[in-house]
């Protein structure tokens, strides 16, 4: 299966850098470029790519912007590309619905296997990364620390809860398995139940989900204490 893709970035020869990087794969194929966010958007709507590769930075609509109308739009997957490493602009790439995040100065392997992971559904960020982000992510957002997990993880088996818990910890498939005595495949499924059943868009949006419902406190990798069963 080809994995169709956008890039957007205002800078003409890195937008065709990356763009003939991506190209050169032979399971890849970069369907259109553009200059700005407004027609990132629109090339997304005409060509409906796997992944778009969005500059944070651009003139008028500007990745960020561009994230957040094709995340409410469209199935496509989203990796921002910033010369900028600081917390805040991936902390609003993340709210606007963003799958990952890299440096322009990304190595050219990175970037592929970046928009190969994005395309099959994962997230970029570091377990390390991702655990620091979502405690300043839910800082200010409505969590249920105190009584628990709330009611919307009442949809999972208790399997599937502690596939959500370990996510939160930032174990990858692998590590999730050995935690749980049981197969790569078995761990998909789980993965796959947990975004089903909360509609949730990735593993990033599972963590941070994970925070929110108080499953996990901020600042914590154990889980809240248990909701008291219901009367």
């Amino acid at each position: 299966m080809t994995i169709r893709v956008v890039v957007a970035d205002d800078q003409e020869l890195v937008r065709s850098g990356f763009a003939m990087i991506l190209d050169a794969q032979s399971d890849i194929e970069v369907v259109a470029e553009a200059g700005d966010g407004a027609e990132a958007v629109e090339a997304v709507r005409r060509h409906a790519p796997d992944v778009a590769l969005l500059d944070i930075r651009m003139p008028g609509t500007d990745g960020i912007e561009a994230c957040r109308a094709i995340s409410a739009e469209s199935g496509c997957r989203t990796v921002m590309l910033t010369t900028f490493d600081t917390d805040a602009y991936v902390y609003e790439a993340l709210h606007a619905g963003a799958s990952g995040f890299l440096l322009k100065d990304v190595r050219r392997d990175d970037l592929v296997h970046a928009v190969r992971v994005v395309a099959a559904g994962d997230s970029l960020l570091a377990p390390s990364v991702a655990r620091r982000l979502v405690e300043q992510y839910t800082a200010g957002g409505p969590r249920r620390t105190a009584g628990g997990p709330d009611s919307r993880l009442d949809v999972l088996t208790g399997r599937e809860r502690e596939t959500l818990l370990l996510l939160a910890r930032g174990l990858s498939n692998a590590e999730i398995a050995a935690e749980l005595t049981v197969s790569d495949h078995t761990v998909k499924t789980h993965v796959g139940n947990v975004l089903a059943k909360l509609d949730l868009r990735d593993r990033i949006q599972a963590v941070i989900c994970a925070y929110e419902t108080g499953l996990v406190a901020a600042g914590s990798q154990e889980p809240a204490p248990p909701r008291p069963a219901p009367r």
